[in-house]
């Protein structure tokens, strides 16, 4: 089962086991406006909890994208290389990041259910 949590900085992260898949949020993309550059991690990269990640350039301005986790990128989502705009049709689907292998489970407890990201977006 995957279980899908959100960061202050709006990105989500769906954890499936030991790996979470990480985007933007669609409040994310829909403060940035049209997305036209995306720069991923490396894989192999190790990432502790809130350093920068990847970065997401707009129209309007580039904005760092934090790992929510400590971990290793495992994956990174080549098509969004390709096709930055993906960031602003498919947000939280086909537009994810990268994967990253949870280094530590408890770094999950300051993160939030949709319930409080919708209340801390409101």
């Amino acid at each position: 089962m995957t279980t899908t949590l959100y960061t202050s900085d709006h990105e989500w992260l769906a954890i499936d086991g030991d790996v979470a898949t990480v985007g933007i949020t669609d409040y994310a993309q829909s403060q940035l406006g049209d997305v036209v550059f995306v720069e991923l991690p490396k894989i192999g990269r190790t990432l502790k909890k809130t350093e920068a990640a990847a970065v997401v350039e707009s129209v309007k301005a580039a904005s760092d994208i934090y790992a929510p986790v400590s971990g290793e990128v495992t994956e990174i989502n080549d098509a969004l290389a390709a096709e930055p705009a993906l960031v602003n049709s498919d947000a939280q689907g086909k537009a994810w990041f990268f994967k990253i292998k949870i280094a530590d489970k408890s770094e999950l407890g300051g993160l939030m259910d949709e319930a409080a990201y919708k209340a801390h977006t409101a």
